[in-house]
């Protein structure tokens, strides 16, 4: 069932091509924040934003009033009823453009092309836990049956760039490597910090922002912390944990919590659109992930001037050079985990030079304006040569 949540829309016809974001549902997220950020920051486009399942309040965040939002309500399992009602929907729609984020949403460039939707784009913006090296064969199989009605493929790291070219098989030709973008006038050092977070001054706040399932670790950064607390008793009172975002795994972290005797060191606030001011409460920002993209709220973190923690695994190695940024830890190992957090810890300074240097990382390679230029481009070029669309940005 389709539901159409229609915004204003100015008088006289709107000549700009229209891009269809297709995405499994829209909630608190990396991929989510970006993509917003993306329709509200390119004015040469008409969107409008797919869910296969819903969306949330979350949606607010589109500040332009000429976008529709669309939820489509797709129960688990095929939905080839889900197929029908795309394609309606792009008949009624009819999109230059259909841009659609990672595997749920790929065979949909498929039923797009039955619609007539002229260009396809499809964004690889990280992989699954169970399947963390995008090994499996069944999704593979997918991917390359439906390469041919997909125009480019976008993959957000070098990491998933290699992956699709020397794992899935497709063609170089139809990729381009985008690196995400964060606005580093909006995430800077020096803002104010939320008024709600618990802690005190002087406490030494291990953060992190994500989403609480299982490709994020959220239970292993808990226990890791439950260990600096026994290996560290002088750094205990005062080191703390903020697990900002909502999940299905949430009540299972904060029975965790309660296990380990960590309430007055653990603070789960829930899914918050204030990132910016949480992250001016975190002394340093944790990412234990299976698997990764390019996350966007670790870049949000480092050009808050935040030394990170991280997994050393996808995407993260190419933002975050170990012992410059932050420190890097093999994938789920909690006691270097934890003996990585302690180290942050107990040194100032450290943070302090690696807070710099992740913020001057930001700056130079994952800035905002690069990416929607690499986009408008992209979208600009395939328009022009399969619609026959001239685009003035």
């Amino acid at each position: 069932m389709n539901a159409a949540v229609p915004h204003p829309v100015a008088n006289g016809a709107d000549t700009r091509p229209l891009v269809v974001h297709l995405v499994y549902a829209l909630g608190v997220g990396g991929l989510e924040t970006l993509l917003v950020d993306c329709i509200n920051r390119m004015p040469a486009w008409r969107h409008a934003v797919v869910c296969l399942t819903r969306y949330t309040d979350f949606a607010d965040r589109i500040q332009r009033p000429d976008v529709t939002l669309h939820a489509l309500g797709k129960a688990p399992g095929l939905g080839l009823g889900t197929h029908l009602d795309f394609w309606r929907l792009m008949r009624k729609l009819r999109p230059t453009v259909l841009h659609t984020y990672n595997l749920a949403a790929l065979e949909y460039a498929f039923t797009a092309s039955m619609a007539g939707v002229p260009v396809r784009i499809h964004a690889e913006h990280g992989r699954d836990a169970g399947d963390p090296h995008g090994l499996n064969p069944k999704h593979n199989f997918l991917r390359r049956r439906i390469a041919p009605f997909v125009d480019r493929f976008i993959p957000v790291s070098e990491d998933l760039n290699r992956w699709l070219g020397e794992v899935v098989k497709i063609a170089p030709a139809k990729t381009l490597f985008i690196k995400n973008g964060v606005d580093t006038d909006k995430y800077a050092p020096g803002g104010a910090p939320a008024a709600d977070s618990p802690w005190q001054p002087g406490d030494i706040v291990i953060g992190t922002v994500a989403r609480v399932q299982d490709v994020k670790n959220h239970r292993l950064l808990v226990e890791a912390l439950a260990r600096l607390h026994a290996s560290h008793p002088e750094l205990a009172a005062r080191v703390k944990l903020s697990i900002v975002g909502d999940g299905p795994l949430l009540p299972a972290v904060r029975q965790q919590v309660q296990d380990l005797g960590l309430q007055d060191a653990v603070w789960l606030p829930g899914a918050r659109v204030d990132v910016k001011s949480l992250l001016h409460t975190f002394t340093m920002f944790a990412l234990p992930s299976l698997a990764e993209g390019t996350p966007v709220s670790m870049l949000e973190a480092m050009a808050c001037g935040l030394p990170v923690v991280a997994s050393r695994v996808g995407g993260i190695p190419e933002v975050v050079d170990d012992g410059v940024q932050g420190l890097l830890v093999p994938v789920g190992d909690v006691e270097a985990l934890a003996q990585a957090m302690a180290r942050y810890a107990g040194d100032a300074d450290l943070r302090a030079r690696h807070g710099r240097a992740a913020r001057a990382r930001v700056e130079e390679r994952f800035s905002m304006r690069a990416m929607l230029a690499a986009y408008g481009d992209l979208y600009a070029g395939l328009c022009r040569r399969k619609a026959g669309l001239a685009v003035t940005a």
